[in-house]
């Protein structure tokens, strides 16, 4: 009987209890697996909260950026995440997600630089299974004036309408613009249609007074970590 009970967090030694180890030293203290079976509250017959949060993590190369972009599809294939693990898990990390952005949002309203505009799109983008193109509107002090989707499609590409960019640039009465997507596929390589495409709104730009300053991909890689490639910073805008 006793092989059939599920291992809860109650039956670890006190040393090895996460919540009880958060309330005495700090949330800051605990490793991600131990954040992990906090949410997760139960193992599974033979299987701990923690050795089952190990387990997710070893699912992703223990990335959480990686881990983020998982769907339910991936987390049913864990022996022991069942709907309510799994929806607490996605839960949680959608809302680190919307917390960052609400922080870039706040603290990262002048962008002055292509890392400022990786770091105010990262949450809008990171971990999409489809591209999504993007365009963010600037003052001349490059004060964020609005930001708005500009199209979305499949996998490997989306098709990208120059009259709505222009439009909400126009709008926004913006002087200056950027334009960021990301690649599910994980390569930070731009294509040749990323690269023309950039050239025919850098042109179009041109044509009303109204800069492009940046473009960037963003995309997960191989190691599981989010990155981006910057046009500007590499001569192509």
């Amino acid at each position: 009987m006793d092989e059939k009970k599920s291992i809860t967090l109650k039956d670890l030694p006190d040393e090895d209890k996460p919540r009880e180890k958060m309330m005495t030293v700090g949330k800051k203290q605990l490793s991600n697996a131990e954040l992990i079976a906090i949410l997760l509250r139960t193992g599974v017959p033979g299987k701990s909260a923690i050795a089952m949060a190990h387990e997710v993590l070893a699912s992703t190369g223990n990335s959480l950026t990686a881990l983020s972009q998982t769907d339910a599809k991936h987390f049913g294939k864990i022996h022991g995440m069942a709907l309510a693990k799994t929806a607490t898990l996605m839960a949680a990390l959608e809302l680190g997600w919307r917390m960052q952005g609400e922080i870039a949002a706040e603290r990262k309203t002048v962008l002055g630089c292509s890392t400022d505009l990786y770091n105010y799109m990262l949450p809008m983008l990171v971990d999409l299974d489809h591209e999504e193109f993007w365009a963010i509107y600037l003052n001349n002090a490059h004060k964020v004036l609005g930001r708005q989707r500009i199209s979305m499609g499949g996998q490997s590409d989306t098709n990208v309408d120059l009259r709505i960019i222009f439009r909400g640039a126009l709008e926004h009465k913006a002087t200056i613009f950027s334009v960021a997507h990301n690649h599910p596929s994980g390569s930070l390589h731009p294509s040749n249609a990323d690269k023309a495409l950039t050239r025919r709104i850098s042109e179009a730009g041109n044509i009303l007074g109204i800069k492009l300053e940046e473009h960037i991909i963003i995309a997960i890689g191989l190691d599981g970590r989010a990155d981006y490639f910057s046009f500007h910073d590499n001569g192509l805008v």
